[in-house]
């Protein structure tokens, strides 16, 4: 009775192993279904200065950062020069890209070709009044510092 036993009880332990291992899934398929998961579109953590960090509403602290850079801008570029530049103009759209390295970039975003000579001195200004940014905190995706882009519009005071 003994080999019989043997010959049901081998087979039976031999598949049972299998029919408890679970498959794993492939990774390249997880890769890609989390992948499909993230909005690149978005951050998780707009940027931020030292002033707003304290601030724990994520869209007041966007509206803060939004703010402090509109001023920082408005205040460090000699607004007089630019409106003699642009003086039938009242708002230059200022594209701002803050590396993850919290560099910051300043270039005018959409002039109207008339006005591309202009451009390069303009250009220049605004290249080096990005120095003024060294406190910033980059965006944030996932913990990870990103790369982030917005379109700031300056108001050309006309008076």
């Amino acid at each position: 009775m003994k080999p019989s036993w043997i010959v049901f009880f081998f087979p039976v332990l031999f598949t049972s192993c299998q029919w408890m291992s679970s498959r794993l899934p492939d990774e390249q398929q997880l890769l890609e279904e989390e992948l499909n998961k993230i909005d690149w579109t978005k951050v998780d953590l707009y940027p931020s200065v030292a002033s707003c960090d304290s601030i724990f509403d994520e869209e007041t602290r966007k509206e803060c950062f939004f703010t402090y850079v509109t001023q920082e801008l408005e205040a460090n570029l000699h607004l007089d020069t630019l409106r003699g530049t642009f003086a039938h103009m009242d708002t230059l759209n200022v594209l701002v890209t803050i590396q993850p390295d919290a560099r910051v970039s300043l270039a005018l975003y959409q002039v109207n070709d008339s006005l591309k000579q202009q451009v390069n001195s303009v250009d220049s200004l605004l290249q080096e009044k990005s120095k003024i940014f060294q406190n910033l905190s980059p965006a944030m995706k996932r913990g990870v510092p990103v790369t982030s882009q917005f379109v700031l519009p300056l108001v050309l005071h006309k008076q």
